[in-house]
């Protein structure tokens, strides 16, 4: 298990540093910078000029590159352009929003999924599984924000049910801040659970046609029993990796979906930063969500290799 756990932060370090890297990159590709945000158009080139040499923007890129390293390592995500406080601070303070949205979504997207896909399994080419194979190619083809835009006219303009934006934290009231976060996390949720539902039916039928689930039948046990005590543990193994794939697509959807409903998550933070050009919170914000989707796939790893030792042992 420890050569298993080296091999995995190893790997993990090495995504870490590329992702850094093209970040990095990719932000000075983007025309303007700090000093177009902060300045008046009518600034003079002195003006800008000292104030790039303020900001550090005069060293060569590998400098700069190398100095972001250094407090990296150190723990220090340094300083926000335009907020005029710490990028740590800033992430912390937004990201409990964020997880409770990605963590609401992964649980129903496995619950539906794994429920929708045993079902689809169980009722293999007939009328149930065409209905859940087709509900799952229509949810993994729909985007997530354009499926918020329809929930807010469905179910907030429409209906009233819901609020049209905003996040109530849940010192508030529990149920405000249910109401707030349900609509955000069931639009992510349902562009995830189609592929869950594809998933957990492949690996229910793989399982079904095992040899020691005919045996099972064989012996005249109940098809409940057999799909409940010997189908789903083994089908469920699999979908361990599908969570983790799952983890990362939601995190990443709720850059775009906190945009949709105007939540105060990391992603919104993250969204202003580039249109702000505060490079310091756009690295800082994307090195911080690559370490949690990390960080997710390790911790489903530890539980692949525990309930399957060929993993750990390969």
């Amino acid at each position: 298990m420890i050569r298993f756990l080296a091999r995995r932060l190893a790997g993990s370090a090495v995504v870490l540093l590329l992702v850094s890297l093209l970040t990095f990159g990719l932000i000075w590709l983007v025309p303007g910078d700090p000093t177009t945000v902060l300045l008046e158009a009518s600034a003079t080139p002195e003006q800008v000029g000292r104030l790039r040499v303020a900001l550090g923007l005069d060293k060569p890129l590998p400098l700069q590159m190398l100095d972001w390293y250094g407090r990296v390592l150190s723990g220090d995500l340094g300083q926000s352009i335009l907020l005029n406080r710490s990028v740590t601070e800033a992430l912390l303070e937004r990201l409990p929003v964020t997880l409770s949205i990605a963590a609401i979504s992964l649980t129903l997207a496995v619950m539906l999924g794994v429920t929708a896909g045993i079902l689809a399994a169980l009722f293999h080419n007939r009328w149930p599984d065409q209905i859940v194979m087709s509900t799952a190619l229509f949810g993994l083809s729909v985007p997530d924000f354009w499926l918020g835009l329809v929930f807010v006219v469905v179910f907030a303009l429409g209906l009233g049910w819901f609020p049209t934006g905003g996040f109530t934290p849940i010192e508030q009231g529990v149920m405000e801040w249910a109401r707030s976060i349900a609509l955000p996390s069931l639009a992510l949720a349902l562009t995830q659970m189609g592929f869950v539902a594809r998933m957990a039916r492949a690996s229910m039928l793989d399982v079904l046609n095992q040899d020691f689930v005919r045996t099972a039948d064989a012996k005249g046990l109940s098809r409940t029993y057999v799909v409940l005590r010997h189908g789903l543990p083994n089908a469920l193994v699999p979908l361990l990796t599908v969570t983790g794939i799952i983890a990362g697509a939601l995190l990443g959807g709720t850059v775009v979906i906190e945009q949709v409903f105007s939540i105060p998550g990391v992603g919104r933070l993250i969204i202003g930063a580039i249109l702000s050009r505060d490079f310091p919170v756009i690295q800082g914000g994307l090195l911080f969500l690559a370490v949690v989707y990390l960080l997710v796939n390790l911790v489903v790893d530890i539980l692949y290799a525990a309930v399957d030792p060929r993993v750990r042992l390969a």
